[in-house]
């Protein structure tokens, strides 16, 4: 499922991503929960793109989604890759209400999510990797990350085309943090937008002290 032809294929063919964009059309006329409606921008901006960081997962991977709003990329990866486990996070009871619905309603056996803030999960070190798509900035996004992710693990970072500018900004973050960067992904969607994905590689663990709370990863980011 590596190949990006078989990804766009997958995407527009599988038949519970067919279910998932019918039950999400249906339950955003009721909550606005995207403002990605169409058809064909469905599965380039939200079904293909999610597909994409699958190849960083490991087999069996336990995998934690980051502000997963609507589903993505939690329930596209959860759909493809049967063999790992995932958990969506979000602050928004009825984005964890609206996948946790879309999962019971789907069968997808593999997945679930949970109302909670990034910076009150628990256990820390625990998962093999951690996704996070249009959440906040590199620097920013690592502090919700790597406390939750286990050393060895990865980060997937889902960016758009200033993916290096932001990778430059959060260097000092990720030392402070435990994280390394491994590899910039860059692909481009159906629909033409350039995309990229910064993997990054727990290579120590987390101080303690890390998330803080009070919102202070957005409001001071690590330098």
């Amino acid at each position: 499922m590596k190949d990006e032809l078989q990804l766009i294929a997958f995407s527009s063919q599988n038949e519970k991503l067919k279910a998932f964009a019918a039950f999400l059309k249906e339950e955003n006329a009721k909550y606005n929960l995207t403002a990605i409606t169409g058809e064909e921008e469905i599965i380039s901006k939200h079904f293909y793109d999610s597909l994409v960081g699958e190849r960083f997962l490991e087999s069996g991977a336990t995998v934690c989604d980051i502000g997963s709003g609507a589903g993505f990329p939690l329930i596209p990866l959860a759909v493809l890759r049967q063999d790992c486990s995932f958990t969506g996070v979000d602050s928004t009871q009825k984005k964890v209400n609206f996948i946790n619905a879309a999962c019971a309603k789907l069968d997808i056996k593999n997945c679930y999510a949970v109302h909670a803030r990034a910076e009150d999960i628990k256990p820390r070190e625990s998962f093999t990797a951690v996704t996070a798509r249009a959440v906040a900035s590199l620097n920013t996004l690592a502090e919700y990350c790597l406390p939750i992710l286990r050393v060895g693990g990865v980060m997937i970072a889902y960016k758009g085309s200033g993916a290096d500018e932001e990778l430059e900004e959060a260097k000092g973050a990720l030392k402070i943090l435990g994280g390394q960067a491994e590899e910039i992904y860059r692909y481009t969607l159906p629909t033409g937008e350039a995309r990229a994905i910064i993997a990054i590689k727990k290579i120590s663990p987390t101080p303690a002290k890390y998330p803080r709370q009070g919102n202070k990863p957005r409001l001071k980011p690590l330098k």
